[in-house]
């Protein structure tokens, strides 16, 4: 498009542009009421008015463009040609461009000096109010210039050199302005930007024969003259055999073209709902105005592969819609969502069984009635007769996972068999980007279920401290890996504070976690130190296998001496928040190896604390972010964490949004904090007693005094009776050395009785003449928990019991 052919659109005029392969254009925009906004001054000299009168008139009353064909063209009277005319195109609301040619009488000539008129229609689409580009050319002046009757067939695009190379979009947005001086740059902008997004329809023409309309998408034409010819079935004179030929290049080309924008446009995410979406958005409007997928439950779920073929009782669910009919137009007849079992004698039960494509160029009146008589309660008729049905199905290693629906409407070219096998190429590739993204979310799904079982539910009220946590899962590299948090009651009122991470995402991330995470709650009711635990932790690692990896920070705390023992495997170190300034710091510890190196020793260190500090651990992903020293980011928890909160979850809150709002996230992030409260020294009473049966009676008795001064009246009865029982097998089995009675009051009541036979007790069923073996049978059924533990020599047994309020 230039201005030179802009100044001289005179029909019969300017041989020298048509010879140089250009001819001039009337250009005309119009807007959603069918007005027009755009009017060039190529259309005034084409169409009569010029631009003052015609901007703001219905377009209809302007372009006086009716049929397809001019009647010296058509074969048989009664045939209107292939092709669709302009005053339906004004009319109608395309989501595709359309292309024809048609007759009129110029202004200023007589009725039988009619000329030969090519037109485009671009639909626009977008927020502003144009709706419609319409070009037209004076194809007439074109052949009276040329006058070479040899050279027989041409193709045209609008206003472009037939062979050179197709103008840049720098181009098109810059000279589209100067043949419409009072459009902006923003509207032009866009109007040529969705030109190059649907591509140029152009006319493949012959003095011969009537005009083929067929979408083109930019394929330049081969060169060379047509030298030899072929008879054509309907009509007499020949067409040129390089024509047919040029015309099968042109639509192979085209569809391959198409195919490979489909292919890079599809599978960009592994997001099993974002590839359906991408599948079924890449057919509409290019190659059909309705496009709807539907799939199998198996493979909606993100479960394993589907097993055989499917059947008339297989539920298939619509997923997706995408079409560019009015708004709402399909949404209840056939909303998304949906779960449909396809009825036999349809052809979708057709498509879904054989695996085969089913084609029907027009669904006819008879048989939409038929397939809209197979679903109760929907009216499909007023949507599917007259359109042209195209079902693909989509599989993967030949079985099938589902099948898209396409239609064109009746305005529009039937599908035919080249399109079926576009459609079956275009199914092919979306159904193995399908198949992938269904592995990953089954994996991603089998992890996570995986991790959720292994994530504990922390109590948050422990022995002498608050407990809170967070999970975050990985925002882009997986959402399941391998971090995880752990508490672990002790004997002695202590309380193992736990936080790992396993190096990787995914499936074996997961296990593994699960695996060191049972590994260290045995080890911890152990009463295993944390440095051994954690070089015990080293082994099993190394045994399990090469690959893995993990850092660990153990830490136990002591709320009756007011300490922490903290060992640590190469993670992160933990902040620890005073209560008497508000202060945070990182605490200092020996680094360590991570687990799974080996031969690296490991280093415990005891921290005093006071009532009402607060520890936190977390792993990397909170702390770590691309392009960022983790030096920053531990700064920023450690600031984070002295923030005063009403709560533990608002103080956990509050560190989750001030370090997630860094951006550049992408690991899982696990947090634990745990406010030490301590516990009093008037809460906790301890007894050395001597291993003689009459100490039986004065553990009673103190335990009595006890509970009273603390005045818990309604609790003497039951600790009674479970204290006489656990310090009676401590008398009798205990070694003969000194027996150790403490109570402790922490939320319930804690009864730890200790003794220097390190063999554990085995509780065991009494027959009814035993007079002995009852005795942990009785704590095992009035306490609220109850266990035993042993460390070097020595051996206690503890029981919990509950306090009535």
């Amino acid at each position: 498009m230039d201005r030179g052919s802009e100044r001289d659109a005179s029909p019969g005029r300017g041989a020298e542009n048509t010879a140089a392969g250009r001819i001039p254009l009337a250009v005309v925009i119009v807007d959603r009421a069918g007005l027009v906004s755009h009017w060039s001054s190529g259309a005034g000299r084409m169409f009569g008015p010029g631009r003052e009168t015609a901007v703001g008139q219905p377009v209809a009353d302007l372009l006086p463009v009716s049929g397809a064909l001019p009647d010296d063209l058509r074969d048989d009277p009664a045939d209107e040609g292939d092709g669709p005319d302009l005053e339906t195109s004004l009319g109608a609301h395309n989501g595709y461009p359309t292309a024809g040619r048609a007759r009129l009488t110029p202004p200023g000539r007589g009725g039988d000096q009619r000329i030969d008129v090519l037109w485009w229609a671009y639909p626009l689409v977008g927020p502003g109010p144009s709706r419609l580009l319409v070009l037209a050319a004076d194809a007439t002046r074109l052949r009276e210039a040329r006058g070479n009757p040899d050279e027989s067939t041409e193709r045209i695009a609008p206003g472009f050199a037939r062979h050179t190379e197709l103008p840049t979009p720098a181009d098109l947005e810059r000279r589209l302005p100067e043949i419409l001086p009072n459009m902006g740059p923003g509207l032009s902008a866009r109007i040529v930007s969705q030109i190059l997004e649907l591509g140029y329809p152009v006319l493949e023409f012959s003095q011969y024969e009537r005009v083929p309309v067929t979408p083109y998408w930019g394929v330049p034409r081969r060169p060379g003259r047509f030298d030899s010819v072929v008879p054509h079935p309907r009509s007499e004179p020949l067409i040129p055999a390089d024509a047919l030929a040029d015309l099968e290049y042109a639509a192979v080309r085209e569809r391959l073209e198409f195919l490979n924008e489909v292919s890079s446009a599809i599978g960009t995410s592994l997001d099993l709902g974002e590839t359906i979406r991408e599948v079924t958005s890449a057919a509409v409007p290019r190659f059909a105005d309705f496009a709807g997928t539907h799939l199998r439950s198996a493979v909606l779920a993100g479960e394993g592969f589907p097993d055989g073929p499917p059947d008339a009782s297989t539920l298939m669910h619509r997923v997706w819609v995408e079409h560019n009919d009015e708004p709402g137009r399909w949404d209840d007849t056939v909303p998304v969502g949906e779960a449909v079992a396809f009825p036999e004698h349809t052809p979708f039960y057709q498509c879904m069984v054989t695996g085969e494509p089913v084609l029907i160029p027009r669904i006819s009146d008879e048989l939409g009635d038929r397939i809209a008589g197979e679903f109760e309660k929907r009216d499909l008729r007023p949507l599917i007769n007259g359109r042209s049905l195209l079902i693909v199905p989509l599989k993967a290693r030949n079985v099938v996972l589902g099948f898209m629906v396409l239609l064109r409407r009746p305005d529009r070219l039937p599908f035919d068999g080249m399109d079926r096998t576009t459609g079956a190429e275009l199914a092919a590739r979306a159904g193995l980007v399908l198949d992938n993204a269904r592995m990953y979310t089954y994996q991603e799904n089998v992890a996570e279920t995986l991790q959720d079982s292994m994530l504990p539910q922390v109590t948050p009220r422990m022995a002498g401290c608050d407990v809170a946590t967070r999970y975050l899962p990985g925002t882009l590299l997986g959402r399941i890996g391998g971090d995880w948090f752990d508490t672990v009651k002790l004997p002695g009122s202590r309380t193992a504070l736990v936080v790992g991470d396993v190096m990787g995402h995914g499936l074996n991330s997961a296990a593994m976690m699960g695996q060191l995470r049972t590994a260290v709650q045995t080890m911890a009711a152990l009463e295993t130190p944390p440095a051994q635990l954690l070089r015990n932790l080293d082994d099993l690692a190394r045994r399990l296998g090469e690959n893995y990896l993990a850092t660990c920070l153990y830490a136990v705390y002591d709320p009756i001496r007011g300490e922490l023992q903290i060992a640590n495997a190469g993670h992160i170190p933990p902040v620890l928040v005073r209560a008497a300034d508000g202060g945070s710091e990182l605490l200092a510890l020996p680094t360590g190896a991570p687990i799974g190196v080996g031969g690296v020793p490991f280093e415990a260190t005891t921290v005093r604390v006071a009532p009402g500090d607060r520890l936190v651990l977390c792993t990397d992903g909170l702390v770590e972010v691309r392009g960022s020293d983790i030096g920053e980011g531990l700064a920023a928890l450690c600031e984070s964490a002295a923030h005063p909160a009403a709560s533990m979850d608002a103080a956990c809150d509050t560190i989750i949004r001030a370090l997630n709002t860094r951006g550049g996230r992408k690991d899982d992030v696990a947090l634990l904090m745990a406010r030490l409260n301590g516990i009093p020294e008037d809460h906790v009473a301890q007894w050395q007693l001597e291993s003689e049966p009459r100490e039986v009676s004065r553990a009673r008795h103190l335990v009595r005094e006890r509970l009273l001064k603390w005045g818990l009246p309604q609790a003497v009865d039951t600790a009674l009776l479970l204290v006489s029982e656990v310090v009676t097998n401590a008398v009798r089995h205990g070694g003969g050395g000194p027996v150790g009675l403490r109570v402790v009051r922490s939320g319930d009541l804690l009864f730890e009785v200790t003794d220097e036979e390190p063999e554990l007790p085995d509780m065991r069923t009494a027959a009814p003449d035993d007079e002995a073996g009852r005795g942990l049978g009785v704590v095992s059924r009035l306490a609220k928990e109850w266990g035993a533990t042993t460390s070097g020599r020595r051996k206690t047994v503890w029981f919990e019991q509950a306090l009535i309020p």
